[in-house]
C-alpha cells in the first residue's frame, strides 16, 4: 500500500505496546527477587497478550506463539522458577522480540479508500 497525501494506509497497533512491553522487560532485570516482580511480570503478561491479539487482528500468525510463551513464562500466577544468567537473557531477548514485532506487525487502516 502507498502512502497518499494524508498518510500511510496501514497502522501500527502494536507499537505502544511492544515498546511498553520491552520497557517492563529491561525494568524487570533491574526488579529481579523484589518485591514488585510478581506485579511487573502481571504486566509482561498481558501485554505480551495484546500484542498477540494485535498479530492476529494483523493476520501475522507467526507472532501469536511467540507472545504466548512470553506470556507464559511471564506468567504470576503459575510462575516458572527460572534464575540466574538465564533469566536475565530470557528478559533481553523477549525485549527485543517485542521492539521487533512492534514495528513489523501492521494492518490495513479501517479508514483506507481502496
Amino acid at each position: 500500500m502507498e502512502p497518499d497525501r494524508y498518510g500511510s494506509n496501514v497502522q501500527r497497533n502494536a507499537l505502544a505496546p511492544g515498546i511498553l512491553l520491552a520497557i517492563a522487560l529491561v525494568v524487570g532485570t533491574l526488579l529481579l527477587g523484589g518485591e514488585w516482580y510478581d506485579t511487573l511480570r502481571f504486566v509482561i503478561a498481558v501485554l505480551a497478550l495484546i500484542i498477540g491479539w494485535f498479530a492476529v487482528q494483523a493476520k501475522h500468525w507467526w507472532w501469536v506463539p511467540v507472545f504466548a510463551a512470553i506470556a507464559i513464562a511471564w506468567n504470576p500466577v503459575a510462575p516458572f522458577e527460572i534464575s540466574g544468567q538465564l533469566w536475565l537473557l530470557a528478559h533481553v531477548a523477549a525485549a527485543i522480540v517485542a521492539l521487533v514485532a512492534a514495528v513489523l506487525i501492521k494492518a490495513p487502516r479501517a479508514d483506507a479508500s481502496g
